[in-house]
């Protein structure tokens, strides 16, 4: 099995893109501990590596986030061996089920909020999945999208520049009730 790596954005963050699914079409997964993980085998061996700080699962790619001690010199290799081992062991990648995703919003609000999914759908996830993240819809009020990122996303130092200046920008172009974009944790 070969596994590449990508750098982000986000330079506490790298992508290692096995070759194969990871999540495939249910969606991503992301974990910001060790006890959030319980749920995926693959993430809690991440996590079982020391300087190991945040674990996302994406469609084709795992995007893992280092604490900040020891940098990527050893965790990069250690990391690669991880993700080789579980892929070989069989086991699912997540057990269980994930959260609705469907968010808060008024249902007299729902042809406009299917609008903004759809919009951030194919618009934007894909080119936050190029990074290793993603882009999470969490609510709409009183012209307000609340959005929650996720992967190296999360913590990168341009992501509020990525949502004022690109997805605020253009939510409010295509969608005239969107007034603003703020991001929420979880």
């Amino acid at each position: 099995m070969f596994i590449e790596t990508e750098g982000t954005p986000n330079p506490a963050t790298l992508k290692f893109l096995p070759g194969r699914d990871v999540m495939g079409d249910r969606g991503t997964a992301d974990f910001a501990s060790a006890e959030a993980a319980a749920r995926s085998p693959l993430a809690a061996r991440i996590f079982a590596l020391p300087g190991v700080a945040r674990v996302f699962l994406g469609a084709d790619f795992v995007t893992v986030t280092e604490d900040g001690a020891n940098g990527w010199a050893s965790l990069r290799a250690q990391v690669l061996g991880a993700i080789m081992d579980h892929f070989v062991s069989g086991l699912p990648v997540l057990e269980g089920e994930g959260e609705d995703g469907e968010g808060d919003f008024d249902p007299a609000d729902a042809e406009v909020v299917e609008q903004i999914k759809e919009l951030l759908d194919t618009r934007v996830r894909p080119a936050v999945a190029g990074d290793g993240g993603d882009i999470v819809f969490r609510g709409f009020r009183d012209g307000v999208v609340r959005l929650h990122l996720q992967g190296a996303c999360s913590g990168c130092p341009s992501s509020r520049a990525t949502l004022k200046h690109g997805v605020e920008n253009m939510l409010r172009h295509y969608v005239p009730e969107v007034v603003a974009v703020e991001q929420v944790e979880a």
